[in-house]
């Protein structure tokens, strides 16, 4: 049975819901409520997320945005970083597509070690990772030295080199993304094909990647946005030579130097790209 201060009480709340007002369960969540001190620890780290993009949009020259962005130099690192993001994201695709399904299907001695193999270029300093591209694929290194005596094939300080860097950091977006994709599916649809006599190539073409198609979007935008904002690798591997290896991150850092207000407006593009594939993709990681 209700009172009649339930019933008072339980009438205030709808009509603040009604009218958008906090209510006392406002920050109840799935899990109840927290305590304020965690609440409040958890609002600083989203401000120290948040702060240096309001920094930057404070700062921001919006009058000067279109002139400073058709600038020849924006306009040349620009279509170099589009150049290097596409081709790598293509790379990424080609190469991530097959060891994605070497990981999630077949049955690998060292698995642990395979997949942190995979993964280490996530958590690499991006320069010690551009160290290694130069020691494995310079013309001394373990395998660039063959390539330059065989094929006459020197990636070092070339585009070619850019997009070997953007590759090598973008790969295990692209390849961790799928790999779930497949793990999450499982493996009935195409025992189930493979029962009806379809062999290896038709299971995959015709089962496996209209299954994947959503994660294979995923994977090529994620892949792509990391292979445009790479910068620490193509410095050490490619170098900053304009209109070959100077992509935008590395325009951003020496405009710091000529030009600041340039330096922040190339980085809100950056930003602007960033946001947007991570918007596009929120269904990926966003509990509904």
């Amino acid at each position: 049975m209700r009172t009649a201060g339930t019933e008072s009480t339980s009438g205030a709340v709808d009509a603040g819901e009604e009218r958008g007002l906090p209510t006392a369960d406002a920050d109840r969540g799935p899990g109840g409520r927290l305590p304020s001190t965690v609440t409040l620890v958890g609002f600083v780290a989203l401000g120290l997320l948040a702060l240096p993009v309001a920094g930057l949009l404070q700062r921001a020259p919006w009058s000067a945005l279109p002139s400073i962005l058709s600038g020849s130099e924006v306009l040349q690192a620009l279509r170099v970083s589009l150049t290097v993001s596409l081709a790598a994201t293509a790379v990424c695709a080609a190469l991530g597509l097959p060891l994605a399904l070497v990981l999630a299907r077949l049955r690998l001695r060292f698995p642990r070690l395979i997949r942190a193999l995979v993964m280490l270029p996530m958590v690499l300093p991006p320069v010690v990772g551009g160290t290694a591209l130069l020691f494995a694929l310079g013309r001394r290194g373990l395998a660039g030295q063959w390539l330059d005596s065989w094929f006459g094939i020197s990636l070092p300080f070339t585009t070619a080199g850019a997009v070997t860097a953007a590759a090598f950091v973008a790969l295990p977006f692209f390849v961790v993304t799928v790999e779930t994709a497949l793990r999450q599916a499982g493996t009935e649809l195409d025992e189930a094909a493979a029962t009806l006599g379809a062999g290896a190539w038709a299971r995959i073409l015709h089962v496996t990647l209209p299954t994947l198609r959503p994660a294979l979007l995923a994977g090529v935008a994620l892949a792509w946005a990391r292979a445009l904002g790479e910068f620490g690798a193509t410095l050490t591997f490619a170098g900053s030579f304009a209109g070959r290896t100077r992509t935008l991150p590395l325009e951003t850092y020496l405009a710091l130097e000529r030009d600041p207000e340039a330096a922040v407006a190339v980085s809100l593009v950056l930003i602007a790209v960033a946001l947007a594939v991570l918007v596009t993709l929120r269904d990926r990681w966003t509990p509904r």
